[in-house]
């Protein structure tokens, strides 16, 4: 029997805490974190699956002095507060009814049953809190050391009773494998124009934790291929990928973390219209617009990296200079300043407070700008010779 490796949450004392309220053999952690423990990787998120039904989970919680949120109790989920961070606690449970959006599921004290519903092999590993011994019901074990994602069971089945899977499918390909698995890749290109009919919320979320990964440009060209990307992002074309691939090689170059944003204005055509209508389809917030936006309007290097920073922001900046394959240098360790005058000030030299104030503010912070930013002496001798003139 393969056994979970000891990592530092799995001797947390919070967690025995849960273990013990909710009673030894009727709660083992799932998914993420037994999977990413077995590869090594950090511990983000952890989830646990139980026998006892959401209402026994809270009463339990409570009694232990454990604070307990019903976050999902319809669907079985309740949320343990713990001092090292919260847990997601969810009943078993069995699909009654599924129409690719959304499922009807019924409540389950089987651990395989629960397990069948998952939607990859190496996501449906349990591991015993006490023993660490890992229950593996569909081959998930060897599909993580072969770097193969797999759906549990018939693959087409397991995307008509949720479409979002091919997304996932890709993401977690981009992420965890190396080995493609045939019958998926066809069942996900086969089904591709399923996902018109899930919310754009959903996509969004999916799409931008794919192009949040260290490097997705293979598979995302591989969903461009397969026909599977145009049906969410119909912008998108070879000379996208081609600037995905230079983009992500020039964060890497600068050590720069990947932006998913970033990266999707790099997919698309640098075109702040088409950016903009790409937004509003996904339905991002106002700041992404802006952000996705700023960044397709790409053109060549800004003459003046600090200038464009110090007009649009760092960040905004920051994409410009990568998008163009530019030095970001000039933005390494520099804190955008502050303009250091104010209208009052020009008001007080005997100006009248109105249009000419404003007039001559955008005046001086222009010829700032154009300085570098120089300091309060030099403003001073700017505002005398505009009040001279």
């Amino acid at each position: 029997m393969a056994e979970l490796p000891p990592a530092p949450w799995t001797a947390r004392e919070d967690l025995a805490q849960l273990v013990s309220a909710l009673g030894a053999g009727n709660v083992r952690w799932v998914g993420g974190a037994v999977r990413d423990t077995l590869l090594g990787d950090e511990v983000a998120d952890i989830d646990a699956a139980t026998v006892l039904p959401p209402k026994e989970v809270m009463a339990r919680l409570r009694e232990a002095g454990i604070r307990a949120v019903p976050t999902g109790i319809e669907h079985g989920t309740v949320t343990a507060v713990l001092a090292g961070g919260p847990v997601e606690v969810t009943t078993l449970r069995r699909d009654v009814a599924t129409d690719g959006r959304r499922a009807t599921i019924a409540f389950s004290d089987d651990w395989r049953e629960d397990a069948a519903r998952r939607d990859f092999t190496i996501n449906a590993l349990y591991a015993d809190p006490a023993t660490l011994e890992i229950a593996d019901y569909f081959g998930g074990l060897d599909d993580l050391a072969a770097r193969q994602v797999r759906f549990i069971g018939d693959a087409r089945q397991r995307i008509r009773e949720d479409h979002l899977r091919i997304l996932r499918y890709y993401r977690f390909q981009a992420r965890f494998g190396s080995l493609l698995d045939g019958e998926a890749e066809e069942a996900c290109a086969d089904l591709a124009a399923t996902l018109k009919g899930l919310s754009r919320e959903r996509v969004a979320m999916e799409l931008l934790n794919l192009l949040a990964l260290p490097d997705p440009a293979e598979t995302v060209e591989r969903m461009l291929r397969r026909g599977v990307l145009p049906v969410v992002l119909p912008e998108v074309g070879s000379d996208g990928i081609a600037a995905l691939i230079a983009l992500i090689a020039a964060e890497r170059k600068s050590g720069t973390p990947p932006a998913a944003l970033r990266r999707l204005a790099a997919l698309l055509p640098p075109d702040p219209r088409v950016a903009e209508q790409v937004a509003s389809r996904l339905r991002f917030s106002a700041a992404q617009k802006k952000r996705l936006a700023t960044a397709a309007g790409r053109t060549a290097a800004p003459d003046d990296p600090r200038a464009l920073a110090y007009r649009i922001g760092r960040e905004e900046t920051l994409d410009r200079l990568l998008l163009a394959g530019a030095d970001i240098a000039p933005l390494t360790g520099w804190e955008i300043p502050r303009f250091p005058l104010k209208g009052g000030e020009i008001v007080a030299r005997g100006v009248s407070a109105g249009p000419e104030v404003a007039r001559l503010l955008r005046r001086l912070e222009d010829q700032w700008i154009a300085e570098g930013f120089p300091g309060r002496d030099r403003i001073e001798q700017l505002l005398d010779a505009a009040l001279a003139g």
